[in-house]
């Protein structure tokens, strides 16, 4: 055998072998890469499992009890609102009496203030009031506050207050 019919036989050999593995390889990546996507579906499930919430709330609305009145839930839902809105705008000086502000609950303080009327009240604290005893900017000082909403803040205090 010559050296140029050992070359081709090996030249042969070795094409032949780089193919098979070609082939080979891609056969493994079709019939493994089955098993991948599985694997990696199991993984997003169990990931999914581990982070589900504990309990789910379900949003509805609730039975009313019998006999209860469109007036009695507005002024719920007032009362609910002059609240929020005393807890967020107000209580910084009413709850610790700041600048002369009546604390929310002391009679004392706020019975000559409610003697006055609600509309002096609401007067007050929309448009703001400078008296002897300490100064109510208006609105609480936020002045974004609807003109309803400061008025649900004062019925509220003053429900307090009674």
């Amino acid at each position: 055998m010559s050296d140029r019919e050992f070359l081709k036989f090996f030249s042969g050999l070795m094409g032949a072998l780089v193919v098979l593995t070609v082939v080979l390889f891609v056969l493994a990546r079709i019939i493994g890469g089955g098993a991948e996507q599985d694997a990696a579906t199991a993984e997003a499930q169990a990931v999914a499992e581990r982070i589900r919430p504990i309990g789910e709330v379900a949003v509805g609305q609730a039975p009313q009890p019998s006999g209860m009145s469109l007036i009695a839930t507005a002024n719920a839902a007032a009362g609910d609102k002059g609240k929020q809105v005393y807890d967020t705008a107000c209580a910084a000086c009413h709850a610790a009496g700041v600048a002369g502000a009546p604390k929310l609950g002391d009679k004392s303080a706020w019975k000559p203030r409610i003697a006055q009327g609600n509309d002096t009240l609401y007067t007050h604290a929309i448009k703001g009031f400078q008296g002897k005893t300490g100064f109510m900017p208006p609105k609480g000082g936020n002045a974004s506050l609807a003109d309803a909403d400061v008025k649900a803040a004062v019925d509220f205090m003053v429900a307090q207050s009674k």
